[in-house]
């Protein structure tokens, strides 16, 4: 037995330049004309780069975007959840000409990420886009927002991938390439992987969930995503503090890889559920844990809709497969982490743990019990929080499942 295939693919694809190719592609980008990219197509650029969008070439044309939003397949039949795509202004893509090759230019650092030769420019449905892929067109939903919010016109080709920006630097502990997870499970002897996928730092809940994983894979990986988020969210280097300690004080030694990836967040709940699962079968997992509300916000989607979808999809479109776990939480009677599967008590004995919950509790000074968090996590957080100024603090709302 063997790790999972990368999707669609016997090989990773990555597009990543090197050597004397990427020094020349660099001085050959600087005399193209420029296109201005969002952090969310930076990070879909350098996934296209290292090879976790295996086996994509490029950004998505109209016809694939529309069959990805509205059957979750691309036009040769390839499963694709979520459209990865970019776009640009009007006046911006007037200037560009079918079959010109562009510079892609990061909006926040201004370096060339990639160069792209444009095969199609063609606007979109947003609107359409929003209901297929975030079940609603309310702008208050951040994802929602991302869409309304970019340009008008849909820029589509086959990239080359010249940096990985910040990541490899910023984030040098943790965060690794689908090549580099692939070659560390493979030098561990494991066959079977499960990702756990997490925004948060890991509180006992999630900590429970890991450890389940751990019971029937060789190991688990914990990733974490290192893009951009939504305001109030615990920053990526933070987090990966928090986790570190976590699994050094909690784990036993050997069963847990902690990694990242250069993502933001879409929100997207059940269609993120499966884009994660997708591009975690690139990264060598075997399984991918979902729980409650997976990549949910709000009550934009129900609490276990990111499980059942995967009952929704082909067979064989994905070799990742989900690990389904119930509500879990801390009982009281049970003296321990449970989950409805599990315990016979009543919702009276029962502490329900949620990230949100555990963002409020600290924002706000309150105190946290220990079958909320570890205290070591919680010296970790609580250290961020004292170092907020006033204005950088966000009020933390209890909506949707993390309210209950």
């Amino acid at each position: 037995m063997s790790l999972v295939k990368p999707h669609g693919s016997d090989v990773l694809l990555p597009l990543l330049l090197e050597g004397e190719a990427l020094v020349a592609e660099l001085a050959r980008a600087q005399s193209l004309k420029k296109v201005v990219i969002s952090s969310r197509e930076s990070g879909d650029l350098i996934m296209l780069g290292i090879g976790g969008f295996t086996p994509l070439t490029g950004f998505m044309g109209h016809a694939d975007w529309l069959s990805v939003c509205t059957t979750m397949q691309m036009t040769n039949g390839l499963f694709w959840p979520i459209p990865i795509t970019l776009s640009t202004t009007p006046k911006t893509a007037d200037t560009i000409t079918i079959g010109e090759d562009v510079a892609l230019v990061d909006s926040d650092s201004g370096e060339i990420m990639g160069t792209m030769t444009v095969t199609e420019k063609y606007s979109i449905d947003k609107d359409l886009e929003c209901r297929e892929i975030f079940r609603t067109n309310d702008i208050a939903h951040p994802g929602v927002k991302m869409v309304m919010e970019q340009g008008d016109v849909n820029l589509a080709g086959p990239v080359k991938v010249l940096s990985q920006g910040e990541f490899p630097t910023k984030y040098a502990d943790t965060y690794m390439t689908p090549a580099q997870t692939r070659e560390l499970f493979e030098a561990k002897g494991w066959k079977t992987i499960a990702a756990f996928q997490t925004r948060n730092p890991m509180h006992r809940s999630h900590e429970y969930l890991a450890k389940i994983a751990i019971e029937i894979c060789d190991g688990v990986m914990v990733h974490s995503l290192l893009g951009a988020l939504k305001p109030g969210d615990i920053p990526a280097e933070v987090r990966q503090e928090a986790i570190s300690v976590l699994i050094d004080k909690y784990f036993v030694k050997n069963t847990v890889v902690q990694s990242g990836y250069p993502l933001d967040m879409r929100y997207a709940g059940p269609r993120e559920a499966l884009l994660h699962a997708l591009f975690r079968q690139n990264y060598g997992c075997s399984h991918l844990i979902v729980g409650r509300d997976h990549a949910g916000v709000g009550e934009y989607y129900g609490p276990f809709d990111a499980q059942t979808i995967f009952e929704q999809i082909p067979a064989g479109a994905l070799q990742t497969q989900p690990l389904k776990i119930d509500w879990t939480f801390w009982c009281n009677a049970c003296g321990g982490m449970a989950s409805t599967k599990t315990c016979p008590h009543t919702p009276a004995d029962r502490v329900l743990v949620s990230g949100t919950k555990l963002r409020k509790a600290l924002s706000e000074g309150e105190a946290v019990a220990d079958n909320f968090s570890r205290p070591e996590v919680l010296e970790v957080l609580r250290k961020y929080y004292a170092s907020l100024e006033e204005h950088e603090k966000v009020k933390v709302e209890l909506t949707g499942h993390s309210a209950k």
